[in-house]
C-alpha cells in the first residue's frame, strides 16, 4: 500500500486563549477556547507514504527537520500508522506562506494539514472529529484549524467543534508582523513556565473559563464590541500571567500597535487586540472600518507589514491517489 495526499490548512487566532496545558498525558488543554479560523494564510502539506526503509522525512519551509525537531510530527505519523496497520515511511513537504513558529499560529494549520493529508494519504475515511483530535495530539490549537467559521475545544475535549459559521460576525484581522524569524520560547514551555512560576497562573487557570463563556456568548448574540472588548481581555491576562513567570513574547513594535489600537477606539474606530503566544499583534475591526485601522496600523514604529485575513473554511483535501 501506498498513496500521496496534499491538504491545506489556515492558521485560527483565539479569541478566549488556550495557555496551559493539564497533567497527565493526551496534550489536552487547560481551559477552554474559542477561535476563528482565518483565510487569507494558509499551509499547504503533501504525505506521500513510501515503501522505504529508515526514517520519516520532514521537510519545512525547504528545510528537512532534524529528528529532535519532528518529535511530534512523527508521533502524529505513528498514530496513522497504527490506525492503517501499515509500516510505510511518510515524505512530508510543507510550506507556509506566512512567518513560521513566530506566534501567528503556525503550528495549528501545519499540524491541521497534515493529520488531514496523512489519514487520506493511508486511505482512512476519518470524519472531522477524529482528524480533529489527531491534530490535537500534536497541538491543541490544530484541533481547531480543521473546522472553518468560529469553533470551540473545551477542557478535556478530544477534538474541537464549530459553533458558528464565518459569516456570524462582520470581521476583518488585521494581522501586524512584528518580528521576522521564530520566537525564543517556543508555546508549550512558555505554558509550562507560567503554569510552574507565575503568580498570577491560578488567577489566569480561574478567570479564563468566565471569559471565554462571554466571548460565547458575545459572538452568538453577534455582539462584535463585546467580542473584541472580551478578546483583548483574554489576551491581556495570558500574557499577563507570563509575563509575571518571565515568558515575555512582546517587543517594542507590540506596544506601539496596541497603543495605535486605543488610539483607534479613542477616535471613534472600534478596534481590539488579540496577541497569542508571539510578538505579532491580530487587530479585529469591521470590514468598514479595515483601511482606516490598516493606515493607523502600518504606521506603528516597528510594523513591519500588516496581512489582511478573514473568516474561512476549514482544512480541506486539494489531492489524493
Amino acid at each position: 500500500m501506498s498513496g500521496h495526499a496534499v491538504a491545506i490548512a489556515h492558521p485560527n487566532v483565539a479569541l478566549s486563549k488556550y495557555w496551559g496545558k493539564r497533567p497527565g498525558e493526551g496534550n489536552f488543554p487547560a481551559v477552554p477556547s474559542l477561535s476563528v479560523t482565518l483565510a487569507g494564510l494558509e499551509t499547504r502539506t503533501r504525505v506521500t507514504w513510501v515503501d522505504a526503509a529508515g526514517d520519516d522525512r520532514v521537510v519545512l519551509g525547504g528545510r528537512a527537520l532534524a529528528a529532535s525537531e519532528a518529535v511530534r510530527h512523527v508521533a502524529l505519523l505513528d498514530a496513522v500508522r497504527r490506525a492503517a496497520d501499515h509500516r510505510l515511511r511518510a515524505h512530508v513537504e510543507s510550506h507556509n506562506d506566512f512567518p513560521t513558529a513566530s506566534g501567528l499560529a503556525s503550528s495549528a494549520s501545519g499540524f491541521a494539514a497534515l493529520a488531514l493529508a496523512a489519514v487520506r494519504a493511508a486511505g482512512l475515511d476519518w470524519d472531522a472529529s477524529r482528524v480533529s483530535d489527531l491534530a490535537r495530539s500534536a497541538s491543541a490549537s490544530a484541533a481547531r484549524s480543521i473546522f472553518g467559521g468560529f469553533v470551540e475545544l473545551g477542557v478535556g475535549d478530544s477534538s474541537a467543534r464549530a459553533v458558528a459559521p464565518a459569516n456570524q460576525l462582520p470581521l476583518v484581522v488585521l494581522v501586524c508582523v512584528t518580528a521576522e524569524g521564530p520566537k525564543a520560547v517556543g508555546s508549550t514551555e512558555g505554558m509550562r513556565r507560567t503554569l510552574e512560576q507565575s503568580p498570577y497562573a491560578e488567577a489566569w487557570l480561574a478567570r479564563a473559563p468566565d471569559i471565554h463563556a462571554e466571548i460565547r456568548a458575545a459572538l452568538l448574540a453577534r455582539d462584535f464590541e463585546r467580542v473584541g472588548e472580551c478578546a483583548e481581555g483574554s489576551a491581556l491576562a495570558m500574557h499577563a500571567s507570563a509575563i509575571a513567570a518571565g515568558v515575555i513574547y512582546w517587543n517594542g513594535a507590540t506596544l506601539a500597535v496596541l497603543s495605535a489600537v486605543r488610539a483607534l477606539r479613542a477616535g471613534g474606530t472600534p478596534a481590539y487586540a488579540s496577541i497569542d503566544a508571539g510578538p505579532h499583534v491580530k487587530v479585529l475591526v469591521r470590514p468598514s472600518d479595515a483601511e482606516r485601522a490598516r493606515s493607523a496600523l502600518e504606521a506603528a514604529t516597528g510594523v513591519k507589514r500588516v496581512l489582511d485575513a478573514r473568516p474561512g473554511d476549514g482544512a480541506r483535501l486539494v489531492e489524493a491517489k
